[in-house]
């Protein structure tokens, strides 16, 4: 009789990430632990806005704005433009959406 052979543990298991790529996640993950952060990133998800107008949708000054989005850009999770004296932020990539969506979703879930 044949004997089926079963895989290892170690082969059905994916790969650990090499330690740069978890310390980026992780700093990523930090970063969107913040609630004025994640409150940004929710105000983003309708478009491009410009500092005071995300000032105004999430009841922080531009000061505090600015410094989050300043954090958040230096991670990648948003990007600017500059148009006259105004810069205006959008969300840097379809994945920073995908992200706060799958996050929103867990933590409605029932």
């Amino acid at each position: 009789m044949r004997e089926l052979r079963q895989g290892t543990a170690e082969e059905s298991r994916p790969a650990a990430v090499d330690p740069p790529t978890a310390e980026r996640l992780a700093e990523t993950f930090r970063v969107l632990g913040d609630a004025s952060r994640v409150r940004i990133i929710s105000t983003l998800r309708a478009g491009e806005q410009c500092v005071g107008d995300i000032a105004r949708a999430v009841g922080m000054t531009q000061s505090a704005v600015s410094h989050h989005l300043r954090v958040l850009r230096d991670l990648r999770l948003v990007r600017s433009r500059r148009e006259g004296r105004r810069i205006y932020y959008t969300l840097d990539d379809d994945h920073v959406l995908f992200l706060f969506a799958q996050g929103l979703d867990h933590v409605l879930h029932a």
